[in-house]
């Protein structure tokens, strides 16, 4: 598509023009299908008994020749949001057994498994939560976390994911501890629709208040992802087409990912925002990059469930308590904590992460389906979107 009306070029929702409808009950339809699942996190397995040690190469790949560039860690399951599509209250709610602070990963020991899996050839890392700026000192870890390089001698892509809410009074102190770039958490300009979605009232103003405080921080990189579900906030995909074009913030539309529901990812047909396509940054990047005919600036989208991306994932998470999952839609972790405490060598542990990399075979979303159907995945929040 050089130049002309946004038209998506293969089939996705962005071609499937359905009837809009308003934000209103339909903000809890998709809550009618959550099955609380707060003891998968328990559903582990101990990493394979290293009883050799291996010098990592700086590339590794699985077992469908997907190399491991890409690493994000959780640093806590707690968010300060409700979100329906991601914690909703009622799972979440005030009994919710969130984990103990000992259980956390400390800096030290996520400095540590972030060092290894840098040595097999992570160049990305991306802090992720539950909302990880609740995390205390997080500007500690991203201070020790920036300070690492890659074999090459090179500093690492380092990023973090908020919703925003804190991003105001953390902003400068991020930036002076080396974060270049962030991606906040937005699906909506219309307070009472974001109110709604967020399920705590929490005002839209005091996130974009964040985001214009991490820019005049000196933030080099600002993407905005927009969750959209149809008959929820689907209105506000113009608006924030509109509110972010010529920022210089990279808008990001993001196909609602839940299994058993409605995709939800929809824009009409014809939409009056001239664009043209973009080349992908770099091999695995998710997002299909579409630019502003005038220049002034470009958005993303990101459709996991009708156009799976699983031939090119480069990406492994760590969650909050030390388990690394090999897929967002994962059903057991590979416990690295047990042996970091266990007092195994940084051999031994390398040795273990690059076994269970060579293993990994997933591609759920390549085989969503009734072969999917009743799996109980890991909680987002608990491992990072």
């Amino acid at each position: 598509m050089p130049g002309g009306v946004l038209r998506h070029p293969v089939e996705s929702p962005l071609r499937r023009a359905t009837p809009r409808r308003r934000v209103g009950r339909n903000i809890r339809t998709m809550t009618d299908r959550i099955i609380p699942i707060a003891d998968a996190r328990t559903a582990s397995i101990r990493p394979p008994d290293a009883n050799r040690v291996e010098t990592p190469t700086g590339r590794m790949l699985d077992s469908r020749n997907r190399p491991l560039r890409d690493l994000r860690i959780s640093v806590t399951d707690r968010c300060n949001f409700r979100c329906t599509y991601c914690m909703p209250k009622e799972v979440f709610d005030k009994d919710y057994n969130f984990l103990p602070h000992s259980e956390l990963l400390t800096f030290e020991e996520i400095t540590r498994l972030a060092r290894i899996f840098i040595a097999h050839g992570v160049e990305k890392i991306r802090l992720t939560g539950g909302e990880p700026l609740l995390r205390k000192n997080v500007e500690r870890l991203i201070e020790m976390l920036s300070a690492l390089r890659t074999p090459e001698g090179s500093t690492l892509d380092l990023t973090l994911t908020t919703n925003g809410s804190i991003l105001g009074r953390k902003a400068r102190l991020l930036v002076d501890a080396g974060l270049k770039r962030v991606t906040v958490s937005l699906d909506g300009l219309d307070d009472a629709v974001f109110r709604r979605m967020n399920d705590v009232d929490f005002p839209v103003s005091d996130v974009l208040a964040g985001i214009d405080a991490a820019a005049a921080a000196g933030m080099r990189s600002i993407k905005v992802n927009m969750v959209v579900q149809r008959g929820v906030n689907d209105d506000q995909i113009l608006k924030m087409a509109r509110r972010f074009k010529g920022s210089g913030h990279i808008l990001r539309f993001i196909e609602f990912m839940d299994v058993g529901s409605s995709n939800g990812w929809r824009l009409d047909d014809v939409v009056e925002l001239p664009l043209r396509p973009l080349d992908a940054n770099y091999e695995g990047e998710v997002a299909e990059r579409w630019a502003y005919c005038d220049g002034d600036g470009e958005i993303g989208v990101i459709a996991s469930v009708t156009q799976a991306f699983c031939h090119d994932c480069t990406r492994a998470r760590l969650s909050t308590d030390g388990k690394v999952y090999l897929c967002l839609f994962a059903q057991h972790g590979y416990d690295l904590r047990a042996l970091l405490r266990a007092d195994a060598s940084d051999g031994q542990i390398s040795t273990a992460v690059a076994d269970i990399w060579r293993a990994r075979a997933d591609r759920y979303s390549e085989l969503r389906g009734r072969a999917t159907e009743g799996l109980k995945k890991i909680e987002m929040s608990y491992i990072g979107g």
